[in-house]
């Protein structure tokens, strides 16, 4: 089955909060699993973006969140909601180690599964730590 570019971005959210939710309780857990799993197929069959930019969102993690951390002004990152820091992290994945983006389409991306998960006004906290982050 061929996802949409929409769906691509959805699912990869949340793998990434199903990853951080793991991290966060201590818990060991297998990505290509949690790929397979929300994909339902096998690994090797799995969207390859989707595959491409969790495994780069988790691997390059503590990059990220020292990046990103720059641009939070009175915040600390670990105090984010899990799932804005998921998106946070796809975005930094996506323009990172995904390449061959434009930064506005991948802070478009953010805006988008902001406005549609998070609370109404943080799209634009978003939007702003991404703006100043991604370079």
């Amino acid at each position: 089955m061929e996802l949409t570019r929409n769906k691509q971005h959805e699912v990869a959210m949340n793998i990434i909060y199903q990853a951080l939710t793991y991290l966060d309780m201590g818990e060991d857990f297998d990505i290509k699993a949690l790929i397979s799993t929300n994909l339902d197929v096998p690994f090797e069959e799995a969207d390859i973006y989707v595959k491409q930019v969790t495994v780069s969102a988790i691997l390059h993690r503590e990059e990220a969140i020292e990046a990103l951390s720059k641009n939070l002004k009175n915040w600390k990152f670990a105090r984010l909601a899990r799932l804005m820091q998921a998106i946070l992290f796809l975005s930094y994945a996506h323009f990172y180690y995904v390449k061959d983006v434009d930064k506005k389409v991948v802070i478009n991306v953010a805006v988008v599964l902001s406005k549609k998960y998070l609370n109404e006004t943080d799209y634009k906290f978003v939007n702003a730590i991404l703006e100043n982050t991604l370079k």
